[in-house]
């Protein structure tokens, strides 16, 4: 009995995993490199995305203002709104909102509180657009966690959460 016990402890303490050695700083250049990839891979979803609406042969308008229409989705948005979301910046929202209202992607209307204001809605033809978009970012998510893994996909969107939680304290002063 007593060797059974032991041959299990040996057994039991064999196949444990080793403790996982604690994470090391990022070097400087890993940052870099990460801060460089954010960038890169906007673009190249800008691109994407160009490459799609040219098979949808939709040609008036570019990929900044279908995503812009995409992140408006069915609600009714103040601009100031949308752009304290950090998505665009006064001018560039400017122009390319003007731009949606003239190809009837987008309706703009005064505010009824606040006769400054101005709300924005997605039109019919802006939401069928965004139905169609949606369709290849389920494409492109079904392809990529097939070749990326289960989790990895949600794991790189946790971890953009962190660093953007973490950029926006560092502004404010709290980090």
């Amino acid at each position: 009995m007593d060797m059974q016990r032991s041959d299990t402890a040996i057994h039991s303490s064999t196949s444990a995993r080793p403790a996982p050695a604690p994470a090391k700083p990022p070097a400087p250049d890993d940052f870099r490199e990460l801060t460089q990839l954010i960038e890169r891979l906007h673009r190249r979803f800008l691109d994407v995305l160009r490459a799609e609406l040219d098979r949808l042969e939709v040609h008036d308008i570019n990929p900044v203002q279908c995503m812009l229409l995409s992140n408006i989705g069915r609600e009714e948005i103040n601009v100031r709104n949308l752009m304290d979301r950090g998505y665009y910046q006064g001018s560039n929202a400017s122009y390319n909102i003007k731009k949606l209202v003239e190809c009837e992607y987008l309706e703009q209307k005064r505010s009824p509180r606040d006769r400054r204001s101005t709300l924005l809605r997605v039109t019919e033809k802006g939401l069928a657009l965004i139905a169609r978009v949606r369709d290849l970012e389920e494409r492109q998510a079904k392809a990529i966690t097939a070749f990326a893994g289960d989790g990895s996909v949600g794991g790189a969107l946790k971890l953009m959460r962190r660093i953007e939680r973490y950029w926006d304290d560092f502004i404010e002063g709290r980090g």
